[in-house]
């Protein structure tokens, strides 16, 4: 690039992770909870360091770099170091099964695994069953992997230098799932992480002193509060994952003023025996979304905790910010403002449209649809499922919201299936897969149902074989196997027959109804 096109050149997330490390080296940037703190200065050298290290190990520009690992420093690390040198990071979700892990392995094509030995060490080892050619790095002695850790310490930190950047290279496949089969990736280009910072900073409401818990995976929603924490001049003290006790041990010793939270979060915290034992008064903000929160929940939340609430919603094809609910915005007094996802920030354009793709009239619902530089670029190998997504220059995100007469987005329903638990997607498809495969199961289907604690509870109905008394226990127990403790149903329940429409289709619409009617049989676990 020459001098007249770097005039008016807009920085990326490299360059801003390397301006926001070149001042106050001295402070401390993260600080693992149990663990010592990381100065600014010495996470800047570990980024050097281990960049070097994933060199020395094969990568180049443009590879494919896996992350499995449960939340401490070195996941950051090796996110800021895939940036500086150009690689494409692949995180893999701590709470995934080993077949949802198998998959993006195979789909990313992932050349280098870096993963967390004390909780990944079996893991890995099974993963490197796989086909794909793939060189496994254990973040510390372990036998199913080399240890990055150790050769990067054998590295002489060096200056760290931003790349060139093109705003369409990818940086980040992050997989989402898919109600017709496997985990889909979404590319994220410079282009769009540039917008996820931007947006950040300018519309969200971050606390003059940025003393920030992190409690969320780093591997996803957890690192995107990053960058913002860095250029804000501030510090993220890190647990490894959520425990309630923890995080309000860690808010009152470390006198936190803001956290990321999913709904599940605040409500086992405030339902937590020993909440009031602990002072929280420090906190100012706490940033949540993920997943619909109850307003009568929220309400109760602002009472205990203060009017400190930022609600953020945004999804994976366009991260973290489609929208927000400021603080003094969240009226207590009024469930619909509480039952809110808040307005679209400036720096996009989103419309409630029809299937036509025209805008409906205020008050009457449409698809919440998005246009501008957060948008995805596309997923991964899937032409189709990107034509289908960004249909008529729009990207189309499945949510159905009405428009209040101030502007406020409110979320009545979703156009697919898709179960958000606890701050998670479920896929019914893949939990109603992995039911069919026990023997004593004819058909089943799985719907999401409401929650006082989970957001939407993952429920499932079966139809037993003939002669067949499956054990409900027993069939949570194998999804848990199968796919996971997020996508094991919290309840079983045993039909007949399952409610069709005139098309021989499974009604879920009806299946619901019946469901909260209480038309089943329970048989929980």
């Amino acid at each position: 690039m020459n001098g007249a096109s770097q005039l008016h050149a807009p920085l990326y997330q490299p360059q801003l992770l390397v301006q926001g490390l070149s001042r106050d080296l001295d402070r401390t940037l993260l600080h693992p909870v149990g663990g010592e703190p990381i100065s600014a200065r010495a996470f800047r050298d570990m980024v050097s360091r281990y960049g070097q290290a994933l060199v020395a190990s094969g990568a180049r520009r443009g590879s494919r770099i896996g992350v499995l690992s449960a939340n401490r420093p070195e996941v950051l690390v090796i996110t800021a170091a895939c940036l500086v040198n150009g690689h494409i990071l692949v995180p893999m979700h701590p709470a995934g099964s080993l077949d949802d892990h198998l998959h993006v392995l195979e789909d990313a094509a992932i050349e280098l695994l870096a993963f967390d030995p004390d909780r990944f060490a079996e893991h890995a080892a099974a993963l490197s069953g796989s086909a794909t050619p793939c060189s496994f790095l254990s973040l510390g002695p372990c036998a199913s992997g080399s240890d990055l850790s150790v050769l990067a310490d054998s590295m002489a930190a060096a200056p760290l230098v931003a790349p060139q950047i093109d705003p369409d290279e990818p940086y980040r496949f992050s997989y989402t799932g898919g109600t017709t089969g496997k985990p889909k990736a979404i590319v994220g280009t410079h282009r769009t992480g540039r917008a996820v910072v931007e947006i950040q900073m300018a519309s969200w409401e971050w606390p003059s002193q940025v003393r920030q818990l992190v409690c969320a995976p780093l591997s996803h929603a957890g690192a995107a509060m990053f960058l913002p924490t860095l250029l804000r001049g501030g510090s993220m003290i890190i647990l490894p994952d959520f425990d309630p006790v923890k995080v309000m041990e860690a808010i009152e010793y470390h006198r936190i003023t803001c956290v990321m939270l999913v709904p599940t979060m605040i409500y086992a915290l405030m339902d937590h025996p020993r909440f009031g034992e602990y002072d929280l008064s420090s906190l100012e903000t706490v940033f949540y979304g993920a997943s619909s929160i109850l307003p009568s929940r929220l309400k109760e939340a602002i009472g205990k905790f203060g009017p400190v609430f930022f609600q953020f919603y945004g999804q994976a094809e366009a991260p973290m910010t489609i929208s927000v609910m400021r603080r003094d915005e969240h009226d207590i007094e009024d469930p619909l403002r509480l039952a809110s996802c808040g307005r679209p920030v400036p720096w996009l354009t989103v419309a409630l449209l029809d299937e036509n793709l025209a805008e409906v009239p205020e008050g009457e619902p449409g698809e919440i649809c998005v246009r501008g530089p957060l948008v995805m670029e596309r997923y991964h190998d899937r032409p189709a499922q990107t034509a289908e997504a960004l249909a008529g220059g729009w990207l189309h995100s499945g949510d159905i919201a009405v428009r209040d007469a101030k502007g406020f987005l409110r979320i009545v329903d979703r156009k697919k299936d898709m179960i958000i638990t606890g701050g998670f997607n479920v896929y019914p498809r893949e939990v109603e897969d992995a039911l069919a495969s026990h023997p004593a199961v004819a058909t089943c289907a799985v719907v999401g149902i409401p929650d006082d604690r989970w957001g939407e509870a993952v429920t499932a109905v079966v139809v037993p074989r003939a002669g067949e008394k499956p054990v409900a226990a027993e069939l949570i127990a194998l999804v848990r196997e199968r796919k996971g403790p997020i996508q094991a149903p919290k309840t079983i329940h045993f039909a007949t027959a399952l409610p069709l429409t005139s098309l021989g289709k499974i009604d879920k619409k009806r299946l619901r109804a019946e469901l909260a009617a209480a038309a089943w049989e329970l048989n929980d676990a």
